[in-house]
């Protein structure tokens, strides 16, 4: 991943936000508003009220719709459920704007494969916010893991979140820690043991969710979701087996905010430069297809 050591020498890409909510707000917002390398041009959202809150600190304009949020930015970030993300990401991106995209990329399959096909239709820059796959220590393992013979791994993603609180929003408590929290680990095992050629499911996604992974290389690996379980912090860890002692990957450790300038500077590189980020919609389009795959065998 791009560092952020080094002075910006670009001027700084207008993003705009779509979304005000406790994520937009808390992140996406100061983040964005934190620069050099991107500046929050606009914020818009379905609520004006919510839209002035996220966007008054900062000093960005608020926007009266979405097409006049594009009319004030280069690049727009979605801070929203899947399905809103894959309803309006795709006029963005008609309209050249380069996207900054949460996971899921939509709430289904049918609805991630057109945000995919907008991207690559419109040849426009895009970005996941894969959070984790951002930090130092995440690009340690994955470099470390590209060095062993890998013959099984293990991994969770658990917190409680979906419990009550700020998070425990409609869509994830519909969908449940597969479609949240899914794209995270198997792109962490993905990318780690190796790709993934075939996923059973078993479970309740909303409760809890087991799953098995066959690799391209033989390996296996097995995966614990859930996101309605009382733990003392989130709980994410990888561990790979084989010949070797295992590796282990694991977020307790790791500060987030480290993440963050990470993103940003990457993303601003690719929409300054024109050249696709390794985590874009493609990305994000091939986990979607594996959770597609995990919801049917299960």
């Amino acid at each position: 991943m791009t560092g952020t050591s080094v002075s910006w020498p670009h001027r700084p890409v207008e993003v705009g936000l779509v979304g005000a909510g406790p994520w937009a707000r808390a992140m996406h917002a100061r983040i964005l508003a934190a620069g050099p390398e991107t500046r929050l041009a606009a914020v818009w959202a379905r609520r004006t009220e919510a839209a002035e809150q996220a966007a008054a600190p900062y000093g960005a304009r608020v926007a009266a719709s979405f097409d006049d949020l594009l009319d004030r930015c280069e690049a727009v970030a979605f801070a929203v459920p899947p399905a809103v993300q894959a309803d309006l990401a795709p006029l963005a991106a008609q309209r050249g704007k380069a996207l900054l995209l949460e996971k899921p990329l939509g709430p289904d399959l049918p609805a991630a494969q057109r945000v995919a096909d907008a991207v690559q239709d419109a040849g426009v820059v895009s970005q996941l916010v894969l959070t984790k796959r951002y930090h130092p220590a995440t690009d340690a393992f994955l470099k470390a893991a590209r060095d062993r013979e890998v013959t099984g791994a293990r991994a969770c993603y658990l917190h409680g979140a979906f419990l009550g609180g700020e998070f425990a929003t409609g869509w994830r408590l519909e969908h449940g820690a597969l479609l949240d929290l899914g794209p995270h680990l198997l792109d962490l095992l993905d990318s780690a043991v190796g790709p993934i050629t075939g996923i059973r499911c078993t479970g309740d996604p909303r409760r809890w969710v087991e799953l098995s992974c066959e690799h391209e290389n033989g390996a296996v690996s097995q995966a614990s979701l859930s996101g309605s379980v009382a733990v003392p912090r989130t709980l994410t860890r990888v561990e790979l087996f084989g010949a070797e002692q295992p590796l282990a990957y694991d977020t307790a450790e790791i500060d987030h905010e480290e993440c963050w300038p990470v993103l940003r500077r990457t993303f601003a590189a690719a929409v300054r430069e024109n050249r696709p980020p390794e985590l874009g919609a493609a990305r994000g389009l091939y986990l979607q297809r594996l959770i597609d795959q995990a919801m049917r065998s299960a």
